[in-house]
């Protein structure tokens, strides 16, 4: 697996992080360190939804979907979505 040479991240993505706290936020880079070593850890989506890969972790202990994109060819990591369950994948087609 080739080494990921840069993260993306999308406008509605910036803007949930702009919302967040700073504890959250230590939360999210974490995990989004884990990623970056290894971006298949997320769960690959089927469907209307292949292009997607989920990562779940635990953000002030409640889990919290990180959607995202990776491919191999172009080397990147691109951050697209990031909540609850609740709503999350509706919330993905409705932009995606």
């Amino acid at each position: 697996m080739a080494k990921i040479t840069q993260v993306l991240q999308t406008p509605s993505f910036k803007k949930a992080v702009k919302k967040l706290h700073q504890k959250q936020k230590k939360d999210l880079d974490k995990a989004v360190k884990e990623l970056f070593e290894d971006p298949l850890l997320g769960d690959q989506k089927k469907g209307d939804l292949s292009f997607l890969r989920v990562y779940k972790f635990k953000m002030n202990k409640q889990t919290t979907l990180l959607g995202y994109s990776y491919q191999d060819e172009t080397v990147t990591l691109e951050l697209m979505a990031l909540g609850s369950h609740e709503n999350f994948y509706r919330d993905i087609k409705s932009i995606y």
